[in-house]
């Protein structure tokens, strides 16, 4: 489906975050190999965790394509509100203390989290999908592969929208490995949703083609609403970003917070009830105490929870590939020991352990 035209657009229009399909799809074949892999005895909630999070301490370079310095010290700034409480460092500048950039036509990782402005909307890829050249295709802008985007803040360079402290950490959060509140299996928001539309609704369109209430008052749900304009969903694609993860991609959210910056504030009629207990408690603008909880969870500052991290991801990387353990466990999923995706998978926990043993690896090497 084509991308809608964003002209016509009004104040009450509502339109949702995505990364574009291909990369989408990529992200999906990526998940159903990831829910096949041995969980050993951590459990899935620390696979995932130690899949797609980056280590705690690590240092994880931020570069911009586009805007001004202006622009990029204020994103600086307000990512800062996230590494005062993290064990993880956001490093945005060059050895000169000039913000870093990065081209399209990088070969090498310049960056680990790649920031553009020129693209429709705000997105970012989640943890470390930006080094995973297999998410997204290679000729398309938006992807793990060096000369892609990777973090979208879509016409910041023109204008920053009201409350845009609030959409960079979110998206920030995202770049993080922290998902859509709302998908927060713990939550309510699956059972709060109205997904369809009310019964005998007539689909009934304005002239932009969004989908409207129909002459007798009933309202479109939320499958027929996406699907009209802005933002020209299918079904599939309002699947991928509404309903609630169940395959453990929200792990790692804990208990459901309502205060927290990766809560949408939807449109009423998303609702069943009016309170729903899927509506945002919080401003939008900063950290809840679950978010900040969650970022002291993935990224301890205290050495016993950094080594337990360490020690688990080294035996993962083992188990996965075995070329360098003597380990002889038995694997409890149908994935073999040594598959492409299992060997991939161990090969970067291994880089990503030598970057702490040698400070000037790359890519996202830990600071000393």
């Amino acid at each position: 489906m084509s991308e809608p035209s964003f002209q016509d657009l009004r104040a009450d229009d509502f339109v949702l975050e995505s990364l574009p399909d291909e990369v989408l799809a990529s992200m999906e074949r990526r998940d159903r190999e990831l829910v096949d892999l041995p969980f050993i005895d951590v459990g899935l909630e620390s696979l995932v965790a130690d899949v797609q999070a980056w280590r705690p301490g690590q240092r994880i370079r931020v570069a911009f394509l586009g805007g001004n310095t202006e622009l990029h010290e204020s994103i600086e700034s307000a990512t800062r509100e996230i590494t005062e409480i993290a064990n993880i460092i956001l490093d945005f500048r060059d050895d000169d203390g000039s913000f870093r950039t990065w081209s399209i036509t990088d070969t090498g990782y310049g960056a680990e989290i790649r920031i553009s402005f020129d693209q429709g909307g705000y997105f970012s890829l989640v943890g470390t999908d930006s080094i995973d050249p297999r998410i997204g295709l290679p000729h398309h802008p938006v992807g793990g592969a060096p000369h892609q985007r990777t973090l979208n803040l879509g016409g910041f360079h023109l204008a920053r929208p009201n409350g845009w402290e609030g959409t960079v950490r979110h998206e920030f959060l995202h770049a993080l490995s922290f998902h859509h509140e709302h998908q927060n299996m713990r939550g309510p928001c699956e059972a709060a949703f109205r997904w369809d539309d009310d019964p005998d609704y007539r689909p009934t369109r304005d002239a932009r083609g969004a989908y409207v209430v129909d002459p007798e008052g009933r309202r479109p749900g939320i499958y027929t609403y996406l699907s009209g304009y802005p933002n020209g969903w299918p079904r599939s694609k309002v699947d991928h970003n509404l309903r609630t993860a169940t395959d453990g991609r929200s792990l790692m959210a804990g208990p459901f917070d309502p205060a927290s910056v990766m809560l949408y504030r939807f449109p009423a009629l998303f609702y069943r009830s009016n309170p729903s207990p899927c509506a945002p408690a919080g401003d939008g603008q900063h950290l809840s105490d679950g978010d900040k909880r969650a970022l002291r969870l993935l990224y301890p500052a205290a050495q016993p929870h950094v080594e337990a991290i360490e020690l688990r991801r080294e035996r993962l990387a083992d188990l996965l590939d075995p070329v360098e353990s003597d380990a002889d466990e038995g694997l409890e999923s149908g994935l073999q020991r040594g598959s492409t995706f299992a060997r991939e998978l161990a090969s970067r926990l291994r880089q990503e352990r030598d970057a702490i043993s040698h400070p000037d690896a790359r890519p996202g090497n830990r600071a000393t």
